[in-house]
């Protein structure tokens, strides 16, 4: 199966990383935990700047990545914790390996 992968970079505001990071964690674990099209959600911080963080989002195809985006949990990080970054840049993948 090819599964559909979203790779988010995002650079957070300096004074608001400690804002920031709980509204995520709570989002990509409700996504691990009750969407059964996530497969994988996970989160990376650059060693040298705790700014910049890396989304790697694994589902089922994008139909469930869809899904997601409709879900209580992903709108509310939404409308709360986008207010916090200086950027951000969603890429779709196509997994292909293993």
């Amino acid at each position: 199966m090819r599964n559909f992968v979203m790779l988010v970079h995002v650079e957070i505001k300096p004074a608001e990383v400690n804002r920031f990071m709980p509204l995520l964690l709570e989002n990509a674990k409700a996504s691990r935990e009750t969407e059964p099209g996530c497969r994988q959600f996970d989160i990376v911080v650059n060693n040298e700047d705790p700014t910049k963080v890396v989304f790697y989002e694994v589902y089922d195809d994008e139909a469930a990545f869809q899904a997601h985006q409709q879900m209580p949990h992903f709108k509310k990080y939404v409308e709360t914790a986008l207010q916090y970054l200086s950027s951000r840049v969603r890429t779709s993948y196509t997994r292909v390996a293993p």
